[in-house]
């Protein structure tokens, strides 16, 4: 199912800027890649990469791919419904539900996600590859999985109270 970016009240944030550079006959030539995550702070968050000779071009393009991978996330109260693991490449991020209260404890590109997402109580550990790109992508991957006890029910067609016992 696609969702509207055009619905949503968007607010996006700059996660990682790398300078690269291709090698050509008369030198080097430098361009910038952006890594941008976008989120509406209420279950949609999404992210997205853009390569360009100027940082603002860049970013502008990271925002534009970002919306076009938007993800839905299965929020219960203000945590995750269940631990998970998400998995990209070497990158490994576990997110778990946490206590009223505890805030987003995350490091760096996870904790990103998290916020825009719209979470505001859950944990997040990184447990493999400590690249930017391949954390995000770990963890919109883990969003992405989670289902809530109505979500299984649906599927099952069965009610909430069989699912749980």
């Amino acid at each position: 199912m696609r969702i509207d970016p055009s619905t949503l009240d968007l607010k996006e944030k700059v996660v990682f800027i790398n300078r690269v550079a291709k090698v050509v006959k008369g030198g080097r030539n430098f361009r910038f890649s952006a890594l941008v995550v976008v989120g509406d702070e209420n279950g949609h968050v999404g992210v997205g990469m853009g390569k360009s000779v100027e940082i603002p071009e860049a970013i502008r393009k990271g925002i534009e791919d970002a919306k076009k991978h938007l993800v839905n996330v299965s929020i219960v109260g203000t945590s995750v419904p269940h631990d998970i693991v998400g998995e990209f490449g070497t990158g490994k991020v576990l997110i778990m539900k946490a206590a009223e209260g505890t805030g987003v404890i995350a490091g760096g590109p996870a904790r990103a996600v998290l916020e825009l997402a719209g979470l505001k109580d859950v944990r997040a550990k990184s447990l493999g590859s400590n690249n930017p790109k391949n954390m995000i992508n770990a963890t919109i991957n883990g969003l992405a999985n989670l289902r809530t006890a109505e979500d299984i029910a649906k599927l099952r067609g069965k009610t909430v109270e069989e699912i749980l016992g």
